[in-house]
């Protein structure tokens, strides 16, 4: 009788499954585009505006080169999560026991060709966007970062759909565990530092000077890049369990759930450390404004110690708001300070 009843339950578990409703259109194309996560491309886009302002303050299309930057690294993002979104299912690495938040083709609401064309289209404007910014008479930096950013929007997740094509089916950056890397190098580093290299390259700046210019940049970048890989250590500490059976090796699988724990706690000091640094660098107050994100800080690092699974999900978008919150003080305390 227990035996036919645990069939019963299973039955009615599955049928709940197959019966589950399609949400409006509207809302399944928000959850593949994952909109609680693009402040991580808005962070370092304003960091980097305000570093081109103290640079070159009176270039005259720096406002028109940063909307066309954030544009850019929108759709950039956009298309990286909705190639993840068809990739992961394609791989197996999305399956019915995954404890993320909603996945469009995992669920069926989605077919993987609509992911994957949606992802395709995301990232032909976000091209045609960057070409728009290219300085006169091309620039070798800047066509690199324009290709290696629609590369990897693709190559993140991998998939046999568009890098089968040309023999590269098999690379995946977050796969191959480089996730982490990928995030510091291009939503820190490249998302801060491409508006004022673009300023400065319009201005035809000689490359030693240009290198001197871009110095204490380089030194605003770092706590966007520090935060920006903080979201990717909560999101891969939570599905570690479900990432290992699809081989998905990132530092989680590979480490560990203690190492992700430490490595986030480090990530976010960083960041304050960086802050700090600045505030002596350049004998400023000001430069201190981001340590009123504490707070928020210490609510993720607590959550990262003490939660599971589906209990970090809203600790995703939580960290990419204290990396939002974190740059924004950052550019108020850099416009004060003049640095």
């Amino acid at each position: 009788m227990a035996s036919f009843q645990r069939k019963n339950q299973k039955s009615k578990e599955a049928t709940k499954i197959k019966q589950e409703t399609r949400p409006p259109s509207w809302k399944v194309w928000m959850s593949a585009s994952r909109p609680h996560t693009l402040s991580a491309s808005l962070a370092p886009c304003l960091v980097g505006y305000s570093a081109a302002s103290t640079t070159l303050p009176n270039f005259p299309e720096l406002n028109s080169l940063f909307c066309r930057w954030l544009l850019f690294c929108v759709f950039i993002q956009l298309a990286t999560n909705l190639h993840n979104d068809y990739a992961d299912w394609v791989k197996g690495a999305d399956t019915h026991e995954r404890v993320g938040q909603a996945r469009a083709t995992q669920k069926g609401w989605l077919s993987p060709q609509e992911t994957a064309s949606a992802a395709t289209a995301a990232l032909l404007v976000a091209f045609f966007i960057g070409l728009s910014m290219m300085p006169p008479g091309g620039d070798k930096i800047f066509w690199f970062v324009l290709l290696s950013s629609c590369f990897n929007a693709v190559a993140y997740t991998g998939g046999p759909y568009p890098l089968g094509f040309i023999g590269f089916g098999n690379v995946s950056i977050a796969y191959w565990g480089l996730g982490d890397v990928f995030c510091f190098l291009y939503f820190g580093l490249v998302a801060v530092l491409t508006i004022p290299y673009l300023v400065l390259s319009n201005q035809e700046v000689p490359w030693e000077a240009m290198v001197d210019m871009l110095k204490p940049s380089v030194l605003q970048s770092l706590p966007a890049s520090f935060l920006s890989t903080a979201i990717i250590v909560v999101n891969n500490l939570r599905d570690r369990h479900t990432d290992v059976l699809a081989q998905k090796r990132t530092l989680a699988v590979r480490f560990g759930a203690l190492f992700c724990k430490f490595e986030y706690s480090f990530l976010v000091l960083l960041s304050y450390l960086s802050a700090l640094f600045s505030m002596f660098h350049y004998s400023s107050l000001w430069q201190g404004l981001p340590f009123l994100t504490t707070f928020l800080a210490a609510k993720g690092i607590n959550a990262m110690w003490t939660l599971e699974g589906r209990e970090l999900n809203p600790f995703v978008g939580k960290t990419a708001m204290l990396e939002l919150s974190f740059c924004f003080l950052q550019c108020i305390g850099m416009f004060f300070s003049g640095s």
